[in-house]
Order: C-alpha cells, then sequence, then structure tokens
C-alpha cells in the first residue's frame, strides 16, 4: 500500500491561536518504531592549573545518566576536539573516571581528573570534601581545599632509555638525559630557556614507541618546568599534563633533594602545579576555572 504525504503550510494572522484553525490532516511516520528522541548530556569546559580564564589547559566534562558504548565517546571527544574529554557517572557506585582524545583512550589524565573534580564539587555535589574515581591507573582521590584541588595519584619514576630516533631531529635540541616510564619518555635539558625554545618535529615525534614525551629543566622561578608532545595521540602539545607530573616529581626529588616541589608547564598558555612526593603516591595541587556549561545533543 502507498501512503500519501500531506504537506501543509498556513500563516497564522495577528491574534489568531492554533485551536481557532481548522482541522488539519494528520501526519504518520512511516517508520516511528525506528525513531529515537535525541539525548540531551551536561557539559563543562574547565580551564585546568590555572586561576585564570582562557590559561591552563581545558578538558570537556561530560557527567552521564549511565555509559555509552565505547564508540560514542570517542565520537563525542573527537567533536568536543580538546586534549582530553573526561567521562563518569556521578550516581555509580564505585564511580569510574575515564579519559578520551580525540584519537584514543588513554589511562590516565591529571587536568581533566581536576576538571570531572571540580564539577562534581561544583555543581553536583558541593557539600563534599573529597571524592573517589575508580580508574585505568587505580584509585584516585581529589580533595577540595578551597582554591586548590589535589589530585593523588601514583608515582611513576622513569627509568635510563636509549630510543631508536635522532632525538636532536625530532626535538630540536640534543638532551642531557633520556628516560622514560611505560607510557611516557622524559628528556632532560640545561635550562628552562632551551626548552621553551624546542620546536619539535611532530610527525617524527610521533615514532616514538610511547603515548607522550616530556621535555623537562631546572627553573628560573620555580624548581622545574616542563611542556609535553603526544602527535601520536592527537595531541600536537599538551598545555598543561598532569599526570606528566606523576615522572616529573620522583625524577626532580631525586635532583633537588626536596620532595615539595613548585612546577610551570610552560606552554603558550601556560600552568601551575604544586607537588608533593609521597613515596608510591604524588600529590598534584591546582587551581580550575569555569569556561562553559552547557548540553550536548546526540
Amino acid at each position: 500500500m502507498v501512503r500519501k504525504l500531506t504537506t501543509v503550510f498556513f500563516v497564522l494572522n495577528p491574534g489568531a491561536t492554533l485551536n481557532k484553525l481548522p482541522n488539519l490532516p494528520r501526519l504518520q511516520l512511516l517508520s516511528s518504531k525506528n525513531t529515537r528522541l535525541p539525548m540531551k548530556l551536561p557539559l563543562y569546559q574547565i580551564d585546568s592549573f590555572t586561576s585564570e580564564l582562557f590559561c591552563g589547559n581545558p578538558a570537556a566534562v561530560c557527567p552521564l545518566p549511565s555509559w555509552l558504548p565505547d564508540a560514542k565517546l570517542q565520537q563525542i571527544a573527537a567533536e568536543n576536539n580538546l586534549s582530553e574529554t573526561a567521562f563518569f557517572v556521578p550516581e555509580e557506585s564505585p564511580m569510574t573516571l575515564r579519559w578520551f582524545t580525540p584519537k584514543a583512550e588513554v589511562d590516565l589524565c591529571g587536568h581533566a581528573t581536576l576538571a570531572a573534580a571540580y564539577v562534581y564539587f561544583n555543581f553536583l555535589y558541593p557539600t563534599k570534601a573529597d571524592v573517589l574515581f575508580n580508574s585505568a591507573s587505580g584509585e584516585l582521590t581529589v580533595r577540595n581545599n578551597g582554591e586548590l584541588l589535589t589530585l593523588d595519584f601514583p608515582s611513576q619514576p622513569a627509568v635510563p632509555w636509549s630510543p631508536d630516533m635522532d632525538l636532536a631531529c625530532a626535538l630540536g635540541a640534543e638532551p642531557l638525559e633520556v628516560l622514560r616510564t611505560e607510557a611516557y619518555s622524559l628528556m632532560r635539558f640545561e635550562n628552562e630557556a632551551e626548552v621553551r625554545s624546542l620546536q619539535p618535529d611532530f610527525s617524527l615525534l610521533a615514532n616514538l614507541d610511547n603515548i607522550g614525551c616530556i621535555v623537562t629543566a631546572p627553573g628560573d622561578s620555580c624548581d622545574f618546568v616542563s611542556r609535553f608532545f603526544a602527535p601520536r595521540v592527537g595531541i600536537d602539545e599538551d598545555p598543561v599534563t598532569g599526570s606528566a607530573h606523576c615522572t616529573l616529581v620522583p625524577y626532580w626529588e631525586a635532583q633537588l633533594g626536596k620532595s615539595k616541589l613548585f612546577a610551570r608547564q610552560v606552554s603558550a598558555r601556560g600552568g601551575e602545579l604544586y607537588c608533593e612526593s609521597h613515596g608510591e603516591r604524588v600529590l598534584i595541587s591546582g587551581s580550575a576555572v569555569l569556561y562553559l556549561e552547557g548540553s550536548l545533543t546526540i
């Protein structure tokens, strides 16, 4: 049977209301059983590791009513096109936190955890003093200390490494020391000015056999500075990388002989991190500010 669909156009005169109109043909959907109402989800964008808007590292945070398929989470992260999008289900117990770059899911992310905690404390549970997330890297606690949020992350010390790559060509300068963890490589340079001036060849750097590359040196007005490059997962340079400090803190603790360290990430946006080594754990504190509050429709 062929169904004929009628399209009706009309103009409302001033003062007219719909209940005064004549009866109009009702349209029927041919495949109503296949239609789906769009879903609206809350979306926040937070600048992490800064007290100033348009600085630090922006992360998207998307609290969910329940978990979506992984492919959908990846599509949302790609559409957001930020270095990380954090997802969690507030009503879940225990509560799992996951992070996606525009290209891939990652096992640990500091600035997006800080952003997720900011949303948790400021929009969902304002009376709470701490939050516990489960993650691919184990349990992660964030404490609300007022102006600062403190991440309790695993320490991830690096070991010496000799990569099969011309690092001077890839980074634009020869590092003094090269180390790595399972996820990151760490390159030590002479001073802050050298780190700031690096101009990597990202196409070459993407061939490193790990997620990202940390470059670091003693700081001029802080204990150490760093930058972070991760072209392999779609991030040429990350503005501020909390997870990198799981490796930077034990390294600079050994170099400087102190467990409390003030760090700056010297990207174009910049960020500040207050760090403390506690053996197998690292405390990383920073500020965060709200840039965007809205919703997405999928």
